[in-house]
């Protein structure tokens, strides 16, 4: 059916339901706009409502950051777990850690004790961490694995927090007081997008309370804010995609967390077969398993080591272009001037750079909008409602209830 009444994106969303309870199936319609296509126009909106909350001294995200600060300066463990989105989001979440903990002169480098790591929250709940912190990024707050890694962390001696939409959710019975940091306001789609933008925002928020400089809240919303081109854009990059037999999205540094994003959006929301390869790593092995049925996204927004990234992408397109890949790009200003056009033939993206923002939070920030458009435009092109991820069919909703843990 069609929406009952026009979509406001500016207005806030509807909040988790009280008391508790797990979100009903989205609203079926019979064609776009979807759900999914009037959560990333809200976006902009949600961004600034949000980071404006998470900026008090006296609030949650600045009581996680505290956390962080007590643990890393100690060289006990800082973990952030999720599962689907919500790990894409941990992934972030931890990459701004480490770089606002830098900033902080805390832990910072990878294997470094102390410094943020995230880990898939089911293997975080098997082999759970002792006495440090575990921050759990649970949309909704009912994810089983995710609640399950917090009772583990717990049980193990670790103090626990949870970004989520709702503090009144199981998981955030599960984290210590006063760490929830509740983001309040709930994806419609689920296809998240959403979902997605919220544990950034939180994790740039405890970033900024941790290194004690402000998150420039005008640079995250404009990052956000959709323009006629950028869709036109999307637009033509879906028409290119949409028939091929595959999809390989490549990225480095903070970027890799956005092509996994972009490869799980793709595969929930058009059911086109997708995998996420490193930068280097794809030209390891995995060229001969492609051809011109083979789309190709590379994502690259990272400002840090930017020139040895960009050489090493053009020299990953030149060979896609020698094997006649449907090859397309989300890239920074900068990153955009240094490739040439003829190696991004299925279309381009091109992202402001927001050197006022730490490069974590902008590469995160700035690629977001972009893939979710390329999503759902591919899901139009292909003719698929992305925002039950396919449980409107029997055999797929079936499926979910096998997995679902007894």
């Amino acid at each position: 059916m069609s929406p009952e009444a026009p979509f406001d994106p500016t207005a806030p969303l509807p909040g988790p339901p009280d008391p508790w309870a797990e979100g009903d199936t989205p609203t079926l319609r019979d064609g776009p706009p979807w759900h999914m296509t009037e959560m990333i126009a809200a976006e902009p909106a949600v961004a600034k409502r949000v980071l404006n909350r998470l900026a008090d001294s006296a609030g949650a995200a600045a009581r996680v950051a505290e956390a962080v600060r007590t643990a890393a300066a100690a060289g006990r463990p800082v973990i952030v777990v999720g599962c689907g989105t919500s790990e894409h989001g941990a992934l972030g979440v931890a990459g701004m850690l480490r770089e606002a903990a830098g900033a902080a002169g805390l832990p910072s480098q990878p294997g470094e004790a102390g410094a943020a790591i995230p880990i898939q929250a089911f293997e975080a709940s098997l082999a759970p961490v002792k006495d440090g912190l575990v921050i759990g990024v649970s949309h909704e707050g009912g994810t089983w694995a995710t609640m399950r890694a917090l009772e583990a962390a717990r049980g193990a001696g670790s103090r626990t927090a949870l970004i989520t939409a709702s503090d009144r959710s199981p998981a955030a019975a599960l984290a210590d007081e006063g760490l929830v940091i509740a983001t309040g306001e709930l994806d419609q789609s689920w296809c998240h997008t959403i979902g997605y933008l919220s544990p950034l925002l939180a994790g740039a928020s405890i970033g900024a309370h941790l290194s004690g400089t402000a998150v420039d809240i005008s640079a995250a919303v404009g990052l956000l804010r959709t323009t006629s081109a950028m869709t036109a854009a999307a637009e033509g990059i879906a028409a290119a995609l949409a028939g091929v037999r595959q999809l390989l999205v490549i990225g480095s540094g903070a970027d890799r967390t956005a092509a996994r994003e972009l490869t799980l959006k793709v595969e929930e929301a058009s059911w086109l077969p997708s995998a996420m390869r490193d930068l280097e790593t794809f030209l390891h092995g995995h060229l001969p398993a492609t051809d011109e049925f083979t789309g190709l996204v590379l994502v690259l927004a990272e400002r840090r080591g930017q020139a040895a990234r960009v050489k090493r992408a053009r020299e990953a397109l030149a060979a896609a272009r020698e094997l006649r890949h449907r090859t397309a790009a989300i890239l920074s200003a900068e990153a955009a001037a240094a490739i040439e056009e003829d190696l991004t033939p299925a279309g381009r993206i091109v992202v402001a750079d927001a050197p006022g923002l730490p490069p974590t939070v902008a590469a995160l920030l700035g690629t977001l909008v972009p893939l979710q458009l390329i999503t759902e435009r591919i899901a139009r092109a292909r003719g698929t409602n992305p925002d039950p991820i396919r449980r409107d069919d029997p055999r797929y909703l079936a499926a979910a209830e096998a997995s679902s843990p007894g």
